[in-house]
């Protein structure tokens, strides 16, 4: 359920990215065609969120959902109630593993890929293919996980430290041989940033919650939504750095 999750969650932004190519090619570049495509951007997105607050106020009443809290009931009333930092605690590897993903990952996406690197082939439609690459390539890391899911969470903890090796290879396109700042290079590391982010992701939230007793697993989502909101944070504030 958490990979179908996260395969939809991210789905949304391959829409978002058709929609932003269909909008661009389709409407002139013109302050009433960007006025336009900014009007079905926000349409689509609310669309979007009511459908999840509709879905949201159903979930409870799938059979599935009744059986996990008919078993979490049970679980809580036999063992004393969880607390945060004790569940945090246990679970410190793959929340230190989702903090990293999402610290490498919003440094470099999607500020660099749009503001750093140019295309004289391409030109203007360089940002929006590597956006939109990212964003195909993410869903697909996340699906993978109905395929194969890594069955240890210190391998896929390393996975997502090992991630750090984007920096180096990132700034060799900015800064390295011509050669590599081509198109090739840098949609082939677009593609590896985006399945790595979305595979250990999905991996992570899987695995976490199912790492600790069923009366402690709700509170292991909650844990890992909040240092994946914190990687968010601290990634966007490093991604300042390529502007030095």
């Amino acid at each position: 359920m958490i990979s179908f999750f996260f395969g939809f969650w991210k789905s949304t932004g391959v829409l978002i990215s058709a929609l932003r190519v269909i909008t661009k090619a389709s409407l002139p570049q013109t302050p009433q065609g960007l006025k336009t495509s900014a009007h079905f951007y926000f349409i689509v997105s609310t669309a979007i969120l009511m459908g999840c607050i509709a879905c949201s106020n159903l979930l409870h009443k799938l059979p599935v959902m009744q059986q996990h809290y008919r078993l979490l009931q049970d679980d809580q009333n036999s063992s004393p109630k969880p607390r945060f930092w004790n569940v945090a605690r246990a679970i410190r590897w793959p929340a230190f593993g989702i903090f990293m993903i999402y610290t490498v990952t919003l440094s470099i996406f999607p500020g660099f890929l749009a503001e750093n690197i140019h295309s004289e082939m391409l030109q203007d439609w360089y940002p929006i293919l590597l956006i939109s690459v990212y964003n195909i390539s993410d869903f697909l890391g996340k699906s993978m996980t109905g395929i194969y899911v890594v069955d240890s969470i210190g391998k896929a903890t390393w996975g997502c430290v090992g991630r750090v090796l984007m920096y180096p290879l990132f700034s060799l396109c900015l800064h390295g041989p011509n050669w590599l700042k081509t198109e090739t290079p840098i949609i082939f590391l677009t593609i590896t940033l985006g399945v790595t982010n979305g595979y250990f992701t999905s991996v992570l939230m899987i695995l976490s919650p199912k790492s600790v007793p069923l009366s402690e697993s709700e509170i292991a989502a909650i844990v890992m939504a909040v240092f994946l909101g914190i990687g968010l944070v601290s990634g966007s504030v490093l991604g300042w750095i390529w502007i030095i």
